[in-house]
C-alpha cells in the first residue's frame, strides 16, 4: 500500500469518525430532549411575576410520567394513564397541551380532581376556603400598548403547602375575577397563571382561547428552574446583542 494510499485510508477514517460522533451525539441529544428534559421559551406575561416574557425554562418529563405529548414532536399512542405516572402537586408550575390545541401552555396547577374552585371578588377559593393572602407592593407600570396600569402583588398560600407563591392582580380586575364553582372531574386538572387577569387558563372554556380542564395524559413536564431570561432586543445570531439578559434570573430554581 503506497503512503498516499494510507493517507486517503487515514482520512476516511477520520471521517467515519466524525459522522459516527455526530451521529451519537444527535441520537443522545434527541433522546434527553424527547424523554427527559425539555426547554421552552415564556411569550407572554400570563406568569408574572414569577416568569416573566423572555425566560428559558427547563421542564423535567420524569417527574410526571409520560403522557400522548410528553416525547414531543413523537406523539405517544396513550389515552389512559401516563406510563410510570406520577401524580403531579397542587401549586406545581406544569407545561401542558389542553385539549385540542397544538401549542404548549405552562401555569400553575391549582385544582386536583375532586376539587371544588371558585374565584370571588379577585380572591381564589379551594373546596370552600378561601386561600390566605398578604399583599406585598402596589406598583405601576405599562402593558403592551403602552397605556398605564395599576396592580398589587400579593404572597398567596395554599392551606397544604407553608411555601408561599407570588401572584399579581390588575386594579381594575377582569371578567376571571368571579366565577362559578368548578368540579375537576376525575384525572383532570384546573390550571391558573400567576399575573390573574392576564391569563387565559382554566376559567375560561376553549371556546373562547381558555384552556378548560385538562387531562392528565396532555401533562408534559413540570417546571424546574429558568435557565435564562433574555430581553426583548436579544438575538441569537447577533453577538452584539447578547448583553442584553437579565443576569440575577440564571438558574432560578422554580419550587
Amino acid at each position: 500500500m503506497t503512503s498516499s494510499t494510507t493517507k486517503n485510508v487515514e482520512q476516511d477514517n477520520v471521517v467515519l469518525e466524525t459522522v459516527k460522533t455526530v451521529v451519537f451525539a444527535f441520537i443522545i441529544a434527541f433522546f434527553l430532549r424527547t424523554f427527559l428534559f425539555q426547554a421552552f421559551h415564556i411569550p407572554s406575561s400570563s406568569m408574572e411575576p414569577n416568569l416573566q416574557n423572555g425566560d428559558f425554562i427547563i421542564t423535567t418529563k420524569y417527574s410526571l410520567g409520560y403522557g400522548k405529548y410528553a416525547a414531543d414532536p413523537i406523539k405517544l399512542p396513550l389515552t389512559g394513564r401516563r406510563i410510570f405516572e406520577r401524580e403531579p402537586h397542587r401549586g406545581d408550575i406544569i407545561v401542558f397541551k389542553p385539549i385540542g390545541s397544538k401549542v404548549h401552555f405552562i401555569k400553575r396547577l391549582i385544582g386536583l380532581p375532586g376539587d371544588k374552585v371558585q374565584m370571588v371578588g379577585g380572591f381564589l377559593y379551594i373546596n370552600g376556603e378561601r386561600l390566605v393572602t398578604e399583599k406585598i407592593v402596589d406598583f405601576t407600570s405599562h402593558d403592551q400598548n403602552g397605556n398605564l396600569t395599576r396592580a398589587k402583588i400579593y404572597k398567596e398560600y395554599f392551606a397544604d403547602i407553608q411555601q408561599p407563591h407570588m401572584i399579581k392582580h390588575l386594579v381594575q380586575g377582569n371578567d376571571g375575577d368571579n366565577t362559578k364553582i368548578f368540579t375537576i372531574p376525575d384525572r383532570q386538572y384546573f390550571f391558573m397563571g400567576d399575573n390573574r387577569d392576564n391569563s387565559r387558563d382554566s376559567r375560561f372554556p376553549l371556546s373562547i382561547g381558555g384552556v378548560g380542564f385538562v387531562p392528565a395524559q396532555n401533562l408534559v413536564g413540570r417546571a424546574e428552574f429558568i435557565l435564562l431570561s433574555v430581553k426583548q432586543d436579544f438575538v441569537l445570531f447577533k453577538p452584539w446583542t447578547w448583553h442584553n439578559v437579565h443576569t440575577d434570573r440564571f438558574f432560578k430554581g422554580l419550587r
